[in-house]
């Protein structure tokens, strides 16, 4: 890829806003018509199928071998040592089958044998965790001076002494034999809200038809909802609104019943492994203190008059005499149908992240250059983007590039993930190499952060500028206030079901309804079909989950905002916090690369740029 010497060459050659096609408009090509410069090089894992084949029958009895270890764990740090490395031998093997198996059956889901294949692994994998079972509940038997003796006099196993460690940690928590069985046997019972939800929404619920913008009718879903919602005809934005959100009303005592039995599930096993809360329960995992989770929603609720500037931009940018909700996900400038080439993303991709120095631009010219991304769309393939890998295998990357803009950011995004585990695999041992979902989203969003801020100091016209900021304030809407938002709503869901008090759809409402006005302020027009919002969201079957976000994008515009104005040593904390991967707790690593989510200061610093961006905003729309 040939480098040049001016952004001139991207911005206007290949300017941002012109009325062209996106790339790849017309006929989907083949996977076979794919050059192979755009397909990813999964033979680095397996030369071909049958190589994978002769993998897997070598690992079969190989899982079932790590059964003899059982019972003998106590024995000395001998037998301790060479059942961590069996198992490692086993699981470094495990993970390059499982990803080789699945990333070839996303190239195209209509070919059985890859799918076959996928289906085989996962049955594999889920027997390697049941043979390992006995693990966890063995160490926990070693009396905790017998295995802290034997990590300070064994050097071998010195190395896992932050792992054995993290097990330790969980004893007061863990219960007897029999009560551990008994609690292993509620599980699938645990399981039912989530399911049921599942099934119910994904394949029970029928969601009325509407007229798109040419007058054709379309059968809403899930899928098709976000696309219509950014309709630039305000009717069929309404429409898809009340059509989502009404057919969830209609069921929000059913839903209701599934969430309130799902939160009385996350209490049961709080009390049950005697946490104080269930906020607790789910923090311990992470090591994460309460006023990291308390930040979240305070610090959103604080500068909540931010997102109420925002919401009148985006009023008056609109021309709208009131907002309602159906109006927040329309662009407010025209987006950039662009035809970017690949190798233009790539060469943007570069300049965009030179501030992270030498090193990570090499990585990421190595990344291009040894084809870990699978580039193009074909028939069959697997749609959206991920990174994925495994210790032992480049971290891969998934797109379907089109050529807009929106592409380029999710190029860069997921090379993001991709060097984080590039870093984390060549600087950690086995493990200690994958690094933890309160980590996952910081190193993918500060590359976001790095290119918004590249082109917004490079944009040449108010139209330009004005979709970048627009991107940026979706981002902080949808990642900060939203999210805060949800993890608000859960914080006060449990604490009324552990205060004895129901929950009823009718009280869920009236606070979905009151989080709403809060958040988005008085500009925003709270219609009735909108309170019934918390019963289509997914992320409430997984408590406390969903303020991870806002903490990975916090801690991302905190390292964007030191790299770029050049603190003293912010690069180089930065590149140590990808190398970190899951040697220590995530707030120890971050704390060390500088960045500290137990104070408010990273959470304030994010939403004063949101205020200074609010600032350019509000000039350039000036009525």
């Amino acid at each position: 890829m040939q480098r040049t010497d001016s952004l001139s060459k991207f911005k206007f050659n290949v300017p941002l806003f012109d009325a062209k096609e996106p790339a790849g408009a017309g006929s989907v090509p083949e996977r076979s018509e794919v050059p192979e410069r755009d397909r990813w090089n999964l033979e680095a894992i397996y030369s071909s199928a049958e190589a994978w084949e002769a993998a897997f029958a070598a690992l079969e009895p190989r899982i079932e071998a790590l059964a003899g270890h059982a019972g003998h764990l106590g024995e000395g740090p001998a037998a301790l040592l060479a059942y961590l490395r069996a198992e490692e031998a086993v699981a470094l093997e495990l993970g390059k089958l499982y990803v080789y198996a699945n990333m070839k059956s996303h190239e195209d889901l209509r070919v059985t044998r890859p799918m076959e294949m996928a289906a085989r692994i996962e049955t594999l994998a889920t027997r390697h965790g049941a043979v390992c079972s006995f693990f966890r509940p063995e160490v926990l038997s070693i009396p905790e001076a017998d295995l802290r003796r034997w990590i300070a006099e064994d050097e071998g196993l010195r190395l896992y002494d932050f792992h054995l460690s993290e097990i330790l940690r969980e004893r007061a928590h863990v219960l007897s034999p029999v009560e551990e069985g008994l609690l292993a046997r509620t599980r699938e019972l645990s399981a039912v809200p989530e399911n049921a939800f599942t099934l119910l929404t994904d394949a029970d619920l029928k969601f009325p038809d509407i007229r798109d913008e040419k007058g054709s009718l379309v059968e809403l879903s899930e899928e098709r909802y976000y696309r219509l919602s950014r309709s630039s005809d305000r009717s069929v934005r309404k429409a898809a609104f009340e059509g989502i959100h009404e057919t969830y009303g209609a069921f929000r005592n059913a839903i209701g019943a599934l969430y309130a039995g799902s939160v009385k599930g996350d209490i049961f096993y709080a009390n049950a492994r005697r946490y104080r809360d269930t906020l607790e329960m789910s923090l311990f995992g992470d090591d994460v203190p309460t006023c990291v989770y308390d930040n979240v929603v305070d610090t959103a609720v604080r500068f909540a008059p931010l997102m109420h500037r925002c919401v009148a931009l985006r009023r008056r940018a609109l021309g709208l005499d009131s907002v309602h909700y159906y109006d927040l996900n329309v662009p407010l400038s025209d987006e950039p149908l662009t035809d970017i080439p690949y190798e233009e993303a790539c060469d943007l991709a570069v300049r965009a992240l030179e501030p992270l120095g030498p090193d990570y631009v090499a990585n990421l010219k190595r990344g291009f250059a040894e084809r870990w991304i699978d580039v193009r769309e074909n028939r069959g393939k697997r749609k959206g983007a991920y990174s994925w890998g495994s210790y032992g295998t480049s971290p891969y990357v998934l797109l379907n590039y089109n050529g807009t803009l929106r592409d380029v950011f999710t190029l860069v995004h997921e090379m993001g993930h991709s060097l984080h585990s590039w870093y984390s695999h060549a600087s950690q041992p086995q493990v200690y190499a994958d690094y933890t979902i309160l980590l996952a989203e910081v190193a993918s969003t500060t590359n976001e952060a790095l290119l918004l801020g590249y082109l917004l100091r490079r944009s040449g016209t108010d139209a330009e500028k004005k979709w970048l900021l627009n991107y940026f304030y979706d981002m902080v809407r949808t990642t900060f206030f939203r999210q805060a938002m949800f993890a608000d709503f859960e914080r006060r869901t449990h604490a009324r079901a552990e205060a004895g008090d129901a929950l009823t759809p009718e009280w869920m409402s009236t606070l979905w309804g009151e989080l709403n006005a809060r958040y988005y302020g008085p500009e925003l027009t709270i219609d009735p079909a909108l309170c019934a919002e918390w019963a289509r969201i997914p992320h409430f079957y997984s408590a406390f989950y969903v303020y991870k976000y806002v903490t990975g994008f916090t801690a991302a515009g905190a390292f964007a905002d030191a790299i770029l104005t050049g603190a003293d040593g912010a690069r180089e904390r930065y590149l140590t916090f990808l190398k970190s991967g899951g040697s220590d707790h995530s707030l120890n690593i971050l704390r060390r690369a500088g960045v500290d989510l137990t104070g408010a200061e990273p959470f304030e610093r994010t939403l004063r740029l949101f205020e200074a961006r609010l600032d350019e905003g509000e000039a350039l729309w000036r009525p």
